[in-house]
């Protein structure tokens, strides 16, 4: 292979592998959490010598920073595809959550080996948090939502609704006889959503912004 070959495929092969290590590494912590994660496992997941996993992403801990980051920068993709009907806002995380269980097994994990203390990469998740607070204070001030209501209190009461059965599958299959993997359970929980948010939309007036309730589009993406 030519020297100017060589170069140009370096580049794309660092890449991938990167990607394949990054990969691992979710499915690895949200197997063990940060404590019981094994770089030999991660490694032999991605398919790659242990070496080039530290070469990329120095130790354990800066492995587990660049998962962070990168499912942070996800999330807030996502936030900004979410819908504007607040009716259809609250369907649309449920959906995601159904698809990111790796994600939430991860935090789940965070929070049995960590309990309240302070986590990795915790100051780029308290920023997201404090821009969906932000947000949410500004459709308050717009009149959009109840103005006596604490956004920090509601932005949790928004995860918690959207999150928690598919964190928490054995309860939901207890309560409602589906496991949270059924079509049938996912279509009846974002039938409930929908009415639910419904309930959280302001009274009919002749203001057009009164017409519409605050759309849980606000959800952070870093402490689900």
């Amino acid at each position: 292979m030519k020297a100017a070959q060589l170069k140009k495929t370096q580049p794309r092969n660092a890449h991938q592998s990167q990607e394949r290590i990054l990969e691992a590494a979710l499915k690895e912590f949200a197997a063990e959490g940060f404590a019981g994660a094994r770089v030999d496992a991660i490694a032999r997941r991605a398919r790659i010598n242990k070496r080039m996993l530290y070469h990329y992403f120095g130790d354990k801990k800066g492995l587990f920073q660049e998962v962070m980051r990168r499912k942070v920068a996800e999330r807030s993709a996502w936030l900004a595809s979410a819908p504007d009907d607040p009716v259809e806002s609250l369907p649309y995380w449920f959906r995601l959550s159904c698809l990111d269980r790796d994600w939430l097994r991860l935090l789940e994990w965070e929070a049995l080996q960590g309990d309240e203390q302070e986590v990795i990469e915790e100051k780029l998740r308290q920023e997201s948090v404090v821009q969906a607070i932000d947000r949410l204070k500004q459709r308050q001030a717009r009149g959009l939502l109840p103005a006596d209501l604490d956004p920090g209190q509601l932005l949790l009461s928004i995860m918690g609704i959207t999150v928690y059965p598919v964190a928490f599958p054995q309860i939901a299959r207890l309560i409602t006889g589906l496991a949270v993997s059924d079509p049938e359970f996912q279509q009846k929980r974002e039938k409930f959503l929908r009415q639910f948010a419904s309930v959280f939309q302001p009274p009919l007036s002749n203001g057009p912004a009164s017409k519409r309730a605050a759309a849980p589009e606000d959800l952070t993406t870093t402490s689900e």
